[in-house]
């Protein structure tokens, strides 16, 4: 578990980073003594404008230090392919809220049903033709059954069927993270 005052930090940092190059500056140097925020680490970084995504990228191992790491990651979320023909922009930084999730290493598992608890596991599914995750606040923000969860990964995310994450050749991989952010949302 990160500190108040790491939390506060990484925060910080990926505020002056969105700052920075939202409006054409060099980011900010990420120079930290902490030896939490200097060992290697996933992370994703989320934005969002009054509730609504604006973006969400991470990665969930690094060979970089988790602050470098979340400062990559927040520089990519204002490029979040989804939202390529309305990407972030400087005249909305005011309203964007931050949320960081960092990643304990990936676990696979064996049987998915029984090995994900809803709100507390996060799911990486890699099949032979599609990959893709949700973090563990996608459950609860969604109200999905396990079913749905892994059911509309699968679909949404991988691009493979539904059901596919019950198949043999389909890896689930579960993960916890720890989400903080800048405000609540309403």
């Amino acid at each position: 578990m990160l500190s108040e005052s790491e939390r506060k930090t990484l925060l910080d940092l990926a505020r002056r980073t969105l700052k920075a190059l939202l409006n054409g500056n060099p980011v900010p140097h990420a120079d930290v003594e902490s030896p939490a925020l200097r060992a290697p680490g996933g992370a994703f970084v989320t934005l969002k404008n009054h509730g609504r995504l604006r973006g969400c990228i991470g990665i969930f191992e690094s060979p970089r230090p988790l602050v470098e790491t979340v400062q990559q990651m927040a520089a990519a979320a204002t490029r979040d392919p989804r939202f390529l023909s309305n990407p972030v922009c400087a005249e909305e930084l005011a309203d964007i809220d931050i949320e960081i999730s960092v990643l304990s290493p990936l676990e696979k598992t064996r049987d998915p049903a029984k090995e994900i608890e809803l709100g507390r596991h996060g799911i990486s599914i890699d099949g032979p033709y599609g990959s893709g995750c949700f973090l563990p606040q996608v459950a609860t923000e969604t109200g999905w059954s396990k079913e749905e969860f892994l059911s509309k990964c699968a679909s949404m995310k991988a691009g493979l069927p539904p059901d596919a994450w019950k198949r043999p050749d389909v890896t689930v991989y579960r993960f916890e993270a720890e989400v903080f952010g800048e405000k609540k949302e309403p």
